[in-house]
């Protein structure tokens, strides 16, 4: 794999299923779209192995869905998860909002107590006069 600096964008070499090809990209990307391209590769040699010589563009084609099967995989769970995190947000504020009614009804009881103790107190001080 080589590496060729165009100006804004870079050209590397990547070599899949025994293809070179030179692909463009971002100047720091470089690394990354290596990687990517190995990855597919290694697909492509997994696939190879567990179905023979049917031809690259069909290994390339089952390796591309696999790819595709493994993203919508991953977009379900995200979605499962993203739904998890709002319900935990949804109940973490039915809580707030119980801890809040019981703090509320706690104070209004700690007032009432407050104003009966004092209401007895001034009786207890009528009487004694």
């Amino acid at each position: 794999m080589s590496i060729e600096d165009d100006g804004g964008m870079t050209q590397v070499s990547v070599m899949i299923a025994g293809h070179t090809y030179r692909m463009a990209c971002a100047k720091g990307e470089e690394s990354h779209l290596q990687t990517l391209a190995r990855q597919i590769d290694e697909r492509i040699e997994t696939l190879r192995r567990n179905f023979g010589e049917i031809g690259d563009q069909r290994l390339i084609i089952m390796a591309a869905i696999t790819f595709a099967d493994d993203l919508a995989e991953a977009h379900r769970r995200i979605g499962d998860l993203e739904a998890k995190v709002a319900d935990l947000r949804a109940d973490s504020q039915g809580q707030t909002s119980a801890r809040d009614e019981w703090a509320d009804r706690l104070a209004r009881s700690i007032g009432e107590t407050a104003t009966r103790i004092e209401r007895v107190a001034q009786d207890l001080n009528n009487s004694a006069r």
